[in-house]
């Protein structure tokens, strides 16, 4: 493996970290157990780039795992975010920003008429799927494998063996009641999703489902699929979520809902839309939210939802976007990279494809097609990813710390910073091969699962 580019003081930083914190993180990923090695502790971030203690400089992909879609630090932001904390931090009652910013999500995605915001990704599909339980009266929720919905317990869960698909925990603290309401279907499958809808339809509250699978690899779906899961759920009177907190906003304003022509009942949505705070929102047709309280019967509240600071970022993010049609340059930006990153997997030899869509993208190690499900992903994908990771962070390129994260673009990157990226990467892959490093499994057909 390459020698790490982290010195002493990340290295102390990390010590003390390990002290407080369970493993040293606020989030697991972040603490580098699937790569091996000990994370940077960054300082700060500018554009396209951040800093760690010890002064060290990357080119980020990571983006914050995807909210940065301005990239760090932007201006813009940075001086709305300074305005409204000199005018306070929080409330605890409504204020004019979260009325302008849910009008801008309202405007942008199809079918939505009314949103509710809250502080995190997680507690967004928490309460649109109480909330779809609530209206429908129903408990059963599908969702699929490789489809992650952040660590909601009825969530939190992998599929079970044999047909009926029930959902077992797949965590310690998961009770076997929550998960035996929920689900699970492979992706990319539907024999076996008529099946379970036509065993179970007229019990199943909502299917949940990210239009755009990206905390499991990019597991972009045929159009068809979503298509037809819509007709299923209309036909049993199911409720239909899209979980857009990675795609929504991201691939532009109607999010996936509006790129594949699929329109969800509800929706729910972090990352871009909180400009980089700690913001999420779910939101639909008003006859469905009429059931939250106070005007309905399900229950949802946060002290801090609505913050005033983050919804600011948010707003001034979204507006942004707008303004300057940014999504047509990130689309640009990303055909760049495909061209130049597939050019260089392709002289490699090294049974790999580029996968994306719009600002977001993956490498899916050990492929040689694209994988549409966690089961079509190659059995080695981590173990290949693992020497490229730390090839790349040592040469100043910060990915994410997994071979099942994606990586995003922002309008901080530039066609240069993509060439930067492409020619560092055909540099380790080259360095790999020279020093005998067995990137390139001898059976390049996916097999096995990493769910």
């Amino acid at each position: 493996m390459s020698e790490q580019r982290v010195s002493k003081r990340s290295t102390q930083w990390f010590d003390r970290a390990l002290e407080v914190l369970p493993g040293g993180v606020s989030s697991p990923v972040r603490a580098f157990g699937s790569v091996g090695g000990t994370p940077p502790v960054i300082r700060s971030g500018d554009g396209a780039h951040v800093v760690d203690v010890d002064g060290n400089r990357y080119l980020d992909f990571v983006g914050s795992w995807g909210p940065l879609i301005l990239g760090h630090a932007n201006r813009h932001v940075v001086s709305a975010v300074l305005d409204a904390v000199q005018g306070g931090t929080s409330f605890g009652a409504p204020s004019a920003v979260e009325i302008e910013l849910a009008e801008e999500v309202v405007a942008g995605y199809p079918g939505i008429e009314q949103v509710r915001f809250v502080s995190s990704g997680t507690e967004a599909v928490m309460s649109a799927v109480r909330l779809a339980r609530g209206a429908s009266e129903r408990d059963i929720i599908v969702k699929f494998s490789g489809c992650y919905h952040g660590h909601v317990d009825h969530l939190l869960v992998a599929a079970g063996s044999g047909l009926a698909t029930f959902g077992t925990p797949s965590s310690l603290g998961v009770p076997e009641p929550s998960a035996s309401q929920t689900r699970v279907l492979p992706l990319d499958d539907d024999d076996a999703l008529a099946a379970l809808f036509d065993r179970e339809g007229d019990r199943i509250a909502a299917a949940i489902i990210e239009p755009v699978p990206a905390n499991n690899g990019l597991l972009l779906q045929r159009p068809r699929f979503l298509a037809t899961l819509r007709e299923h759920c209309t036909r049993h009177g199911a409720l239909l979520i899209f979980d857009e907190v990675i795609s929504g906003f991201r691939l532009g304003p109607g999010g996936a809902a509006a790129h594949y022509g699929v329109q969800p009942d509800l929706a729910t949505f972090g990352k871009v839309i909180g400009g980089g705070m700690p913001v999420g929102a779910f939101g639909g047709p008003r006859e469905l939210m009429r059931h939250l309280a106070p005007t309905g019967g399900v229950y949802q509240a946060g002290t801090l939802s609505g913050n005033p600071v983050a919804m600011t970022a948010g707003l001034a993010t979204l507006r942004y976007l707008q303004q300057y049609d940014c999504w047509e340059g990130l689309e640009e930006l990303g055909q760049y990279l495909k061209q130049r990153l597939g050019n260089v997997l392709k002289r490699s030899g090294v049974p790999a494809t580029l996968v994306r869509i719009g600002s977001i993208f993956w490498i899916a190690w050990g492929s040689t097609a694209d994988p549409r499900s966690a089961e079509a992903i190659h059995p080695d994908a981590a173990s290949i990813y693992r020497d490229v990771f730390h090839g790349l962070l040592e040469r100043g390129i910060a990915l994410a710390p997994s071979a099942y994260e994606v990586g995003f673009l922002s309008l901080a990157h530039r066609p240069g910073h993509i060439d930067l990226l492409a020619d560092t990467l055909a540099e380790v892959l080259d360095n790999l091969k020279r020093k005998g490093d067995p990137t390139a499994p001898a059976d390049a057909e996916p097999a096995g699962s990493q769910s």
